[in-house]
Formats: structure tokens, C-alpha cells, sequence
């Protein structure tokens, strides 16, 4: 008799239970390509409203990045228990602060995929759309020593609302703050840290009103203000036909970026295909526009092997 091997199963999104106290009662899911080597960073991605985890895993292109960049995917899911239209509370301040709530479950989720990976603890990212866009905001002020960079997806300024209520306000029209306004409440949501800051990468279409495209200038303001550098850019260009600005510190490095999406409403930028550049998959909120934020944050980040 011949003994054959069992085939080994394709690395696929599963849920990972007991990752830590949980105290806001999130769900937590994971996609770790099958094989992958310890020291390979972790990216953190985050639903909008009414989506749930795999749906805007898979939708956003960031299973396909994943399994193409050899990382491992964190995919945060919120509970219509917590909030009827499964939005992130990124507006409470029991779920916005540190050791708290929301924050603290997925503060909890990247503890326990570094540890079940040997993942790079240097290396882990957020991003986000809407609410999860908003709720990057709130992860990369209040730890700013766990992520090294963010991706805001249609999202808003760290500390623009402290209820449901005044959410709305700061969605459409928005806040206008001043800079050091904005900065001060990074800085008081990182406490003690003192640096160095993660960076920042801003997505957001012209035509969203649902999250006012003001939003963007507000979050630029903020994260120049903490990284101490002009909010003015220090270059501006087009990719894929799409307005780009890179603010930089006077050592050259890019610390914040924004791609302006002209004529998009409220979603996550893709561009579905097979090509390097592409990714997603079209769907509700995820927006067929021939550029995909997820790829071009991963280059951003730096998130692709090295060669040999």
C-alpha cells in the first residue's frame, strides 16, 4: 500500500478566539498565508459601517496582498451588540483610549498575531475605512509605539468627537481645528510617548458626503502639527491620474502622504485585475477607480519581501 500525504490546506481568513480580555467584545480574524517566515510585519485592516471583517478583507484587496507580500492580515470585526450599524466607536471615549475598550481589544488582536507569527513587532500597520478609517486614527494615537505607519481610508481626525451625536457634525461638514489643536489631542492620547510618530497615509474621494472631504486637510494638519514639519507639502504629483502630496521632514523622509480621488464618493478605492498595481474587488463601498489604496500602501510600507 501506498501512504499518501495529506494535502496541505490553503491558508484561508479564520477566526482566532481567546486573544486576550477583550474588552470591547470584538471578533477577531486572521489571514496568515500558508508558509510564511517569522520577521514578517503585520498589517491591521478595518471594515466601514455595515461591512463585516472578511468581506472588506477580501473587497479592499488585502487577502490578495497578503498571500502576494507575505504578511499577516489582522481583520478586526465589529458587533451589531455594539453598535447597531456595526460601526467602530470610534467617537467613544470608553472605546477610543488606551488600555480601553474597542482600542484595547485590537491593541490585544496584534499582540497575539506577533506572537502566533513571529511577526516583526517594528512592523505593524493599520488602516481602515470609514469608521475603521477613523478608528486608525484613534489606534495610531493611542499607540503610537505599537504601529509604524497608518492608512486613513475615508476617515477622520483623532479626537473629533465624544459621542454619537457630534460624530455626525465631524462627518459632514467636519471640524476646523487648528493644527496644534489637533496635534494636542494625538499627544494626549499617546500620554507618555514621546516619539517617534507613526506615519500617515490619506485616502479620500472629492465627491464623499458622507465623510466631507475636508476631513482629509484636517488630518493632514494634525500629524504635520506631531510630527513637527509644514503642512504645506513638499511635493505634489499624479498616480493613476489622482492628485498626490507628500509632506516630508528635512531629512527627506515622507511622513505624511494624501491621495485625493477625484470625483469619488464614500469607499475604499480598488482596481480589480491581475497586474501588480491591482487589487479588490468591486462591491459596496469599495470602489472601482484604477487605483487600489491597499497596493500602493503596501509599497508605502515597504511590506514586500526583499530578494534572496
Amino acid at each position: 500500500m501506498l501512504a499518501v500525504a495529506p494535502t496541505a490546506s490553503a491558508a484561508e481568513i479564520r477566526e482566532v478566539t481567546g486573544f486576550g480580555t477583550n474588552p470591547g467584545a470584538l471578533r477577531m480574524f486572521e489571514y496568515v498565508p500558508d508558509g510564511l517566515p517569522q520577521g514578517r510585519p503585520v498589517v491591521v485592516a478595518m471594515h466601514g459601517c455595515t461591512q463585516n471583517a472578511a468581506g472588506y478583507g477580501a473587497g479592499a484587496g488585502w487577502v490578495e496582498l497578503a498571500e502576494r507580500s507575505a504578511f499577516t492580515l489582522v481583520l478586526p470585526q465589529q458587533e451589531s451588540v455594539n453598535n447597531i450599524s456595526r460601526c467602530f466607536n470610534w467617537f467613544q471615549p470608553g472605546d477610543t483610549t488606551r488600555g480601553q475598550g474597542e482600542a484595547a481589544s485590537i491593541a490585544q488582536m496584534v499582540q497575539r498575531a506577533i506572537a502566533d507569527t513571529g511577526a516583526d513587532p517594528s512592523r505593524v500597520y493599520v488602516t481602515g475605512l470609514s469608521a475603521g478609517g477613523a478608528m486608525t486614527s484613534v489606534l495610531l494615537g493611542a499607540y503610537p509605539d505599537m504601529f509604524a505607519g497608518g492608512g486613513v481610508v475615508a476617515g477622520l481626525p483623532l479626537g473629533c468627537a465624544a459621542s454619537s451625536l457630534e460624530a455626525f457634525t465631524c462627518m459632514n461638514p467636519g471640524k476646523n481645528l487648528t493644527p496644534a489643536q489637533w496635534g494636542d489631542k494625538v499627544r494626549a492620547a499617546a500620554g507618555s510617548h514621546q516619539g517617534p510618530w507613526p506615519t500617515l497615509s490619506v485616502w479620500h474621494g472629492t465627491a464623499d458626503y458622507t465623510v466631507a472631504y475636508a476631513n482629509q486637510r484636517e488630518l493632514v494638519e494634525q500629524w504635520t502639527n506631531v510630527h513637527g514639519i509644514p503642512d504645506t507639502p513638499s511635493a505634489t504629483d499624479t498616480i493613476a491620474g489622482y492628485p498626490h502630496a507628500v509632506y516630508r521632514d528635512s531629512t527627506g523622509r515622507p511622513l505624511v502622504e494624501t491621495f485625493s480621488i477625484t470625483g469619488m464618493g464614500h469607499g475604499q478605492p480598488i482596481d480589480p485585475g491581475t497586474a501588480d498595481q491591482q487589487c479588490g474587488q468591486a462591491g459596496a463601498y469599495q470602489l472601482d477607480v484604477n487605483i487600489c489604496a491597499a497596493w500602493h500602501l503596501t509599497q508605502s510600507w515597504s511590506l514586500q519581501p526583499t530578494a534572496g
